[in-house]
């Protein structure tokens, strides 16, 4: 009808379980509109049967229902309506194992669920509709902890652990607005036996962000803007050629996602119905994209080699970087942060990333407003034991700024206003 919410609707199920397999009854909810409805173009293009019907899925949520509920909550719906009005923004779709931060009780109240993984709905299998194929995701809410553990190594091993706690979610994932402790709480040895061994085995399948950031070149004077090498505040950063965008686009788009293989295969690897297939494993992590054996650059912006940049993070992104570093270049993978505010973009490689325009040579590389940042093992050792205090962000004071001389890189963690505001 024209309003202003993106889901057309949004049915409301009173779902009564299974005591057999230990699943309580719950409001069962369904998102209509993330998917083609019409096949008329009004919404989404109609791109044939075989392929996915508009984003390819739709949302479905699990709420314990309580003793002497006789309907369900409206806030679920609206939680909804908030990830499809991101979906039909940003046009990143969701895949099973992905997280959502979001900072808040996700029912308003005082909870401590506050964030969301998505997997596969356990009831409802994808469908073959007239307009396409419909996959139905699951939203989980999880507390900050299990949202950190997550990042950390990955969401369906999360996943797999909620299931595994009947009060965290049980084998139907179940989301209890009324839970007060963390599953690693409950169960102090899931942090230990299962999540660091994970983290250390497998390191994080969490290949990108969409963050608070910046980055400046310092191999120049700024006020020579004959070259504009410098992604300044107040003059028009390059914009991001297609092939860049879809690129990173597919890094953050990929998100988490399980792969028990110490290497994740190349992140452009092949979508089909909206849900990611692995390809057989590669050595090395690559930048590469699916369609070409290396990156073409746009050609009217060059590649550029940096002697000197500095980083810029709001605090939340700057807690990331150790996770960056340790669970993503010491695995020999790459991590990219995607500026919320523009087209800025930093990603990290190590040294067995393929594809990638940084090099042992030249570490910092620029591609228009895309900077990528070579580290070496033994550099990202040295950076780990320096930015050890990151971890504790309690202790923290803005602004902080880190500097390797000798490297020529220098990083600051700011206030969000820098980043809010661009007169700062």
């Amino acid at each position: 009808l024209g309003g202003p919410d993106p889901l057309d609707y949004v049915s409301m199920y009173r779902n009564l379980g299974n005591p057999a397999l230990n699943v309580p009854e719950h409001w069962h909810y369904v998102s209509f509109g993330l998917s083609d409805l019409y096949g008329d173009n009004r919404v989404h293009e109609f791109t044939g049967t075989d392929g996915p019907s508009g984003f390819g899925f739709e949302l479905t949520f699990r709420l314990k229902r309580e003793t002497g509920e006789s309907a369900p909550p409206t806030w679920p719906a609206e939680l909804m309506q908030g990830l499809a009005r991101y979906v039909f923004q940003s046009e990143n779709t969701f895949c099973s194992g992905d997280h959502v931060s979001w900072h808040n009780p996700l029912d308003n109240s005082e909870s401590r669920i506050q964030h969301m993984l998505l997997t596969e709905d356990p009831q409802m299998q994808p469908v073959q509709t007239p307009f396409g194929v419909v996959t139905f995701l699951q939203i989980v809410g999880v507390c900050t902890e299990e949202l950190h553990a997550a990042q950390q190594w990955n969401g369906q091993g999360i996943l797999e652990l909620l299931r595994t706690v009947p009060v965290a979610g049980g084998p139907w994932l179940i989301t209890d607005m009324r839970r007060g402790e963390t599953i690693f709480e409950i169960d102090p040895q899931l942090q230990q036996e299962r999540v660091d061994k994970g983290i250390e085995t497998d390191g994080s399948n969490l290949s990108g962000v969409s963050a608070k950031c910046a980055w400046d070149d310092l191999s120049r004077p700024p006020e020579d803007e004959e070259d504009s090498r410098s992604i300044c505040i107040g003059t028009q950063p390059r914009r991001l050629s297609g092939k860049d965008t879809e690129q990173i686009r597919e890094t953050l788009r990929r998100g988490l996602e399980i792969n028990s293989k110490p290497v994740l295969p190349p992140i452009n690897a092949q979508r089909q119905n909206g849900l990611n297939h692995d390809r057989a494993p590669s050595r090395k992590d690559s930048l590469e994209s699916e369609s070409s054996a290396a990156i073409i650059p746009h050609e009217l912006i060059r590649t550029r080699q940096l002697e000197s940049v500095h980083l810029k993070f709001n605090q939340e992104s700057g807690a990331l970087i150790p996770l960056c570093l340790r669970g993503r270049l010491l695995h020999g993978r790459h991590f990219t942060y995607k500026s919320i505010t523009g087209d800025t973009a930093i990603t990290f490689v190590s040294t067995g990333v393929e594809g990638a325009f940084a090099t042992e040579e030249h570490p910092y590389a620029a591609h228009g407003p895309w900077l990528q940042i070579l580290l070496t093992e033994e550099f990202v050792e040295r950076m780990l034991e320096d930015l050890e205090d990151l971890n504790s962000p309690e202790e923290f004071k803005l602004p902080k700024e880190y500097s390797w001389p000798e490297k020529k890189l220098k990083v600051s963690i700011l206030p969000d206003a820098v980043f809010d505001n661009p007169l700062h």
